[in-house]
């Protein structure tokens, strides 16, 4: 049966730890659901592992729809939610509502996800889940922000710490179904976990969230940068390597095609 937003709430009352991790094309996304992973998110960080960027900000909202396209085509089971890339969501209400809405129609994703917990952000979390779009939030290190607070950890003193809280309660008052802490100290991640009734997913943020999220391209060894609280499972660009390497031999000494 295929992941509900629900299930996500019911898993984190009973203890179940949640797994996720981003797709941006249909192979990708086909392993993943296949391998049983819980939630598959289209992530802009696809703007840097698939795209080539330096930072998620240049990535368009019809490139967005582009690659959640293909990875709807290669997911039955997992929860799918699109990020809403840099300024498709931040003009206005309206703005957000049309992006959004453009995600679920045109890519079949069950969700989206937007970054920050301040008040004109949490408000238009409310207006979108009024319009019946659920929504996950993204508190602590968000990537979209990067010109303003850089890639260091987010949350280290006491008013920022409170800051990040406050923004994560005021998520789940406007309704989102479940929160990325990026990038946070393990024990205020914690602190916020036990706080919310509704889930919240790790990167970065310690052993104590209710689920975690790697950006799969990290997780296999593919990215060309990793942030050092990712962890590559096996290492894909030495084994890509080391087939194409066999195959130019192959191809060179005339090996390849045989008779």
């Amino acid at each position: 049966m295929p992941v509900t937003t629900h299930q996500l709430t019911q898993w984190k009352q009973q203890g179940r730890s949640i797994v996720a991790l981003t797709a941006w094309d249909y192979a990708i996304a086909h392993v993943l659901d296949e391998a049983g992973v819980d939630l598959i998110l289209v992530g802009d960080s696809l703007a840097m592992v698939a795209l080539g960027y330096d930072t998620t900000l240049p990535v368009t909202l019809d490139e967005m729809l582009h690659h959640a396209k293909a990875v709807r085509r290669g997911v039955t089971r997992s929860l799918l939610v699109a990020d809403l890339p840099f300024m498709s969501y931040q003009e206005s209400t309206q703005q957000a509502l049309h992006s959004a809405g453009r995600a679920l129609k045109e890519t079949g994703v069950q969700a989206v996800k937007l970054e920050g917990g301040n008040p004109a952000i949490a408000a238009t979390v409310a207006q979108l889940v009024q319009a019946g779009i659920p929504v996950m939030g993204h508190v602590g290190l968000t990537p979209q922000a990067v010109h303003r607070l850089g890639y260091r950890q987010q949350g280290k003193s006491p008013e920022t710490a409170e800051h990040v809280l406050a923004e994560a309660i005021a998520l789940e008052q406007a309704g989102a179904f479940a929160i990325v802490l990026e990038h946070i100290p393990s024990v205020l991640a914690q602190q916020i976990t036990q706080k919310l009734t509704i889930p919240t997913i790790g990167i970065g943020a310690g052993p104590h969230c209710d689920g975690q999220v790697l950006v799969t391209a990290d997780l296999l060894g593919l990215s060309v940068r990793q942030p050092p609280f990712a962890k590559s499972y096996v290492n894909l660009r030495a084994v890509i390597t080391q087939a194409v390497q066999a195959y130019d031999a192959e191809v060179r000494d005339g090996t390849f095609p045989p008779e």
